[in-house]
């Protein structure tokens, strides 16, 4: 099967080796530079000061606008969304050695939008985000959107890697294969983990005495500029722009 093919039939698949490893220290560094001098308390700090959950990246880091834009990610996101797909969010985790964390089995039903005060059908359960107005999207809208996370350290049992649900990706409610049969996903550096957000999907903690940290890069694309019910995108960046815009 290729890459659209199992993401199709089981909702994600890992690329391998989409950026070398020293473009991922880059992106560390700029990373940890941009949260050392930017003073957003909505960011998430251990007792050392890591940064392990930070919103509005794009709005910080530069680097994240282009670091997508590679000849492999274009191609699987053209192939999943078509022609007209666009980056609509991009948000931050790590899993420092001082402050680990794990979360339950959940699907990503959130987006970032313009406004959440219309009245809608499809879009529910407004909330406010690091400032910026989120709902709850329909099961159509999820279902053409695709999630690439990027992976900026190794992923081991060591360090609390993501475990997903094959096949739970159809709906809101769908079990797939059932959280028996989830499949733990190793990377390295450089891994692109592409999948839908309806797939269910947690990770544990990282072991007590590990040194790793797991750093990830989580960047949303929806395949369409246009919502419906006059709702807008609160970011829509489409392939090979160097500008962010709304539609």
């Amino acid at each position: 099967m290729n890459e659209h093919e199992r993401i199709s039939a089981t909702g994600y698949v890992l690329i391998k080796n989409v950026i070398p490893k020293e473009s991922c220290q880059s992106l560390v560094n700029a990373c940890e530079t941009a949260f050392d001098h930017d003073n957003d308390s909505e960011r998430a700090r251990s007792s050392r000061g890591h940064v392990y959950a930070a919103r509005n990246v794009l709005d910080v880091v530069p680097m994240v606008h282009s670091v997508w834009q590679t000849g492999k990610l274009d191609r699987v996101l053209t192939l999943v969304l078509g022609n007209h797909y666009g980056l609509v969010r991009v948000l931050f985790f790590d899993k420092p050695p001082d402050r680990t964390w794990s979360l339950p089995w959940h699907k990503d039903t959130a987006i970032a939008v313009q406004d959440n005060t219309l009245p809608s059908t499809e879009f529910s359960r407004p909330t406010v985000k690091a400032g910026v107005p989120h709902v709850v999207a329909s099961d159509r809208v999820l279902q053409r959107m695709l999630t690439m996370r990027l992976h900026l350290d190794d992923v081991t049992d060591e360090n609390g890697p993501l475990r997903v649900v094959p096949g739970s990706h159809v709906s809101g409610t769908s079990d797939g294969v059932g959280a028996d049969h989830a499949v733990t996903v190793h990377a390295q550096a450089g891994d692109v983990l592409a999948m839908r957000p309806l797939i269910s999907h947690c990770s544990g903690a990282s072991s007590e005495t590990t040194t790793r940290h797991r750093r990830i890069l989580h960047l949303e694309f929806a395949a369409d500029p246009i919502l419906s019910d006059g709702f807008q995108w609160h970011t829509f960046i489409r392939p090979f722009s160097d500008i962010p815009h709304n539609d």
